[in-house]
């Protein structure tokens, strides 16, 4: 069976323990590699690789480091097709959505932040002639990378990314689920020439691995994507530390439709952002909020095509669904499920584990799911289930719908469908989430700010905001 190995230094190697874990592939829940079970001890080897590197990778020209960090982009153009295929075998998502999503993202964010550091400009302010002030950023150290499962190499980059362009070393630990990109992606780093020790992947498990490195007093900085659950036991750790935190965390995302929308456009789109990647997207709109007047129209089409969307093997390219990432996972969805029925919910389509043929027949497949009967406060509309399922509720006024959309203790992202531009603005003002799609949904401009309000994280990604998170500034004044 295949190894996975760390990338410490420089190198591909062995974890400290000589210990692995299985790696599952879920379409076929059968496991196809194995990942390192680091823990302390290796997290300590990357760290002191890191900091020996910081010095040099530091005070390399910003275009040296864009140089490299291209390079870097290129390989993984070359290799789209390979990458693809292994995200799709690690993960459970289909091929041709990691073929036009995961990994053209992954290289966008690495040729973004490698190009955008050389803009990234400082501040100068003079004093009635008698002084001035000038403010640089400098990069914060040895920064920690945590990324989670769902959008393996493409998250893993948004984070290395900005913080390799900003002169930072890191520490990175891909998800234990979805290791397998992030190993090929080392394997990439070291034919592009990047210099030793700047950036280091220890696999593992987040209770160990991922402890270490936020537990690390030489890591500075640590960013996280993943459950609300495991960021407030990070931030626990860190706050003591006074480590610098971004986390982005869960949501429960509404998809507020009011009756003057375009409406072929927001089936389709509504769709996608139900059920794409199977659910396991967190910016995904799980409720869905629609005016009453529309409420019918919308909610029968919306079954009907939800049913026709195929599940299926994810090498299939007329698949709309693949595999949930684990077993465990399939079975916390599927009890969400269970929970709606007892909540009063009515299962207008899916709800229920599908069992494929052949190779596929112990896989995590699950059916398109739509719920409608259900409250704003039960567990159901106020939990993320991160799965591909949707409850559907009708509203009766602008007002409500707001104080729909803003029922739970999540504010990632929200989309809102209409025609009327000043009600676009007057509802996108009050919704409380830190993402605003209008009439679209994952419609992505890397130079804007990223995160969530409340219980969906602390801090923002994206654009300038990421680079500003891996840098200290620093204000130098100098009296004439």
């Amino acid at each position: 069976m295949d190894k996975i190995f760390n990338y410490i230094n420089g190198k591909l190697v062995e974890p400290q323990s000589g210990k692995y874990i299985d790696n599952l592939n879920p379409a076929v829940g059968k496991s196809y590699s194995l990942i390192p079970d680091s823990d302390k001890e290796d997290v300590e080897v990357a760290v002191k690789a890191a900091a020996r590197a910081f010095p040099s990778w530091s005070i390399l020209s910003t275009e040296e480091r864009m140089r490299i960090m291209l390079k870097v982009a290129d390989l993984i153009d070359r290799d789209v097709d390979k990458l693809a295929v292994a995200e799709s075998i690690d993960n459970g998502k289909t091929v041709k959505l990691a073929r036009s999503l995961d990994i053209p993202r992954a290289s966008a964010n690495i040729r973004f932040y490698a190009t955008a550091a050389m803009h990234f400009a400082t501040d100068a302010h003079v004093n009635e002639g008698d002084s001035v002030n000038y403010t640089t950023r400098m990069p914060i150290g040895v920064a920690g990378c945590i990324s989670p499962w769902n959008l393996p190499l493409y998250l893993f980059t948004w984070k290395i990314a900005p913080a390799l362009a900003a002169g930072c070393t890191v520490i990175a630990k891909p998800s234990e689920l979805t290791p397998m990109t992030a190993f090929l992606f080392s394997q990439l780093c070291i034919e592009a020439g990047l210099p030793a020790g700047v950036l280091n992947v220890v696999h593992g498990l987040g209770g160990k691995a991922g402890q270490s490195i936020v537990e690390h007093p030489q890591i500075t900085a640590i960013s996280f994507t993943g459950g609300t659950v495991t960021g407030r036991k990070i931030a626990a750790t860190s706050a003591p530390m006074f480590k610098k935190l971004s986390l982005e965390l869960g949501g429960k995302n509404p998809n507020i439709i009011f009756a003057d929308c375009d409406f072929e456009k927001t089936i389709k789109n509504s769709l996608r952002s139900s059920f794409t990647n199977q659910g396991e997207i967190c910016l995904c709109g799980s409720r869905i909020l629609v005016e009453r007047m529309l409420f019918d129209k919308f909610v029968n089409e919306f079954v009907i095509r939800a049913k026709e969307l195929k599940v299926g093997d994810p090498r299939d390219e007329s698949t709309d669904l693949g595999a949930l990432v684990s077993e465990a996972h399939l079975n916390k969805v599927l009890g969400y499920v269970r929970l709606a029925r007892e909540e009063g919910g009515k299962i207008l389509t899916g709800g229920n584990q599908i069992r494929l043929d052949g190779r596929l027949s112990s896989g995590y497949y699950m059916e398109p799911t739509v719920i409608v009967g259900l409250n704003e406060n039960c567990r159901t509309n106020q939990e993320e289930i991160f799965g591909p399922v949707v409850t559907i509720m009708p509203f009766d006024s602008e007002e409500e719908a707001i104080q729909l959309a803003n029922s739970t203790a999540y504010g990632l992202s929200a989309t809102i469908w209409t025609e009327n531009l000043r009600r676009a603005h007057r509802v996108s003002h009050q919704v409380k989430s830190g993402i605003i799609w209008v009439n679209c949904w994952l419609h992505r401009d890397l130079r804007t700010p990223f995160g969530g309000m409340k219980l969906s994280g602390v801090g923002r990604e994206g654009g300038w905001e990421a680079l500003r998170f891996f840098t200290e500034a620093k204000n130098v004044c100098v009296k004439f």
